[in-house]
């Protein structure tokens, strides 16, 4: 919360500098006047005002600008002995057009800007219906999400998770559409609703993929693909299914780190068909204090301004371990967000899944 705060302290004021930037631009131009003389001949330049202005405010800032310019030329050509001479008339001419130009420029960007912030609005809700709430708890398993928005000017991305009781036990996909924008999500919507009707009913998780794979089989056209892992946690161990997905990493209660890698290479859902065989079936012990970190690619593609990449294996075992399983991940999103330096370029997506213990 406080940083949250002092981030908003610190924009307001970054705003507050830059709102006054178009004045001190024409103060400058007129300090440099009065002690150079009419040599040079600096009143043209107060049109910077309202260029300035059209960045930095709105078409009322920008207005007031343009105002401040016109009142400034008077009184500087007299100083500058140019009342009567042409350029003072040039010179109101183009402080009147730039700032009429400035203004329509200003209007138009910020009406860009409300519909882009409408736009993303419905993006944002059509991904809170698709990533519909997942149950905090299930039988021995407590759990925790977090869903890291991309950067503004980033589209919307297909990163999708969900949890279902099947016969065999609690069962789990954390996947990635391929691209972006409204696409992926229409696609992750899909992958969703496919998961959830195929986990309750197929009795083996290879049975739930097989029902995902010829589900998108039908529905993608080209080389759109989705890369997912689908897990099913049983009494003492936890079985995993990985399509071409970065492997989850297992924290285990006696300190043990591991990534869980598939046996073999597998294409991810929707290019099955192309490859000799899909995935086999793999997992390992999952037992009472053990956890589970499920995440899509950006997290681990996430980069600082060296270009270094998000050190998961590292930075996960210290911060999720003998902590509250969401206040864990919440920490350990921050972390993500502070390694960037600013918004992740990509979407990205983590689940933890912790076996309580008695």
């Amino acid at each position: 919360m406080n940083r949250l705060v002092a981030t908003l302290e610190s924009r307001m004021g970054t705003q507050a500098v830059l709102r006054t930037l178009p004045f001190a631009a024409m103060a400058t131009v007129v300090v440099v006047d009065l002690l150079a003389g009419p040599s040079l001949g600096l009143l043209p330049l107060l049109t910077l005002g309202p260029a300035f202005a059209a960045v930095t405010g709105g078409p009322r800032h920008t207005a007031l600008a343009g105002l401040v310019a016109l009142v400034l030329s008077a009184p500087l050509a007299y100083h500058d002995h140019q009342l009567s001479h042409p350029r003072i008339t040039v010179t109101l001419v183009a402080i009147v057009g730039v700032t009429a130009a400035a203004m329509l420029a200003s209007r138009l960007r910020a009406e860009g800007r409300r519909k882009l912030a409408d736009v993303r609005l419905v993006a944002e809700a059509a991904q809170r219906v698709l990533l519909h709430p997942v149950p905090r708890r299930a039988g021995d398993l407590r759990i925790a999400l977090s869903y890291t928005s991309a950067a503004v000017d980033a589209r919307i991305g297909g990163d999708l998770f969900d949890i279902a009781r099947g016969p065999g036990g609690i069962r789990l996909i954390v996947a990635d559409v391929q691209g972006k924008g409204l696409d992926a999500v229409e696609t992750a919507a899909s992958v969703v609703g496919a998961f959830r009707e195929a986990a309750y009913d197929e009795p083996t998780l290879a049975d739930v993929g097989r029902h995902l794979e010829e589900h998108l089989a039908r529905g993608l056209g080209g080389e759109k693909f989705v890369t997912a892992v689908l897990a099913e946690v049983r009494e003492h161990e936890i079985a995993l299914l990985n399509y071409g997905h970065p492997p989850p990493l297992l924290l285990g209660r006696d300190g043990r780190v591991r990534w869980l890698e598939p046996t073999q290479e597998a294409p991810p859902l929707g290019l099955v068909a192309l490859a000799h065989a899909g995935p086999e079936p793999y997992g390992c012990e999952f037992r009472k204090g053990d956890e589970i970190l499920f995440y899509t690619d950006g997290v681990y593609e996430a980069r600082d301004r060296n270009g270094n990449f998000y050190p998961l294996g590292d930075r996960a075992p210290r911060l999720l371990r003998d902590r509250e399983p969401q206040d864990a991940l919440d920490m350990l999103e921050r972390d993500l967000v502070e390694h960037v330096g600013g918004p992740v370029p990509d979407d990205a997506a983590m689940l933890l899944v912790r076996r309580e213990r008695p």
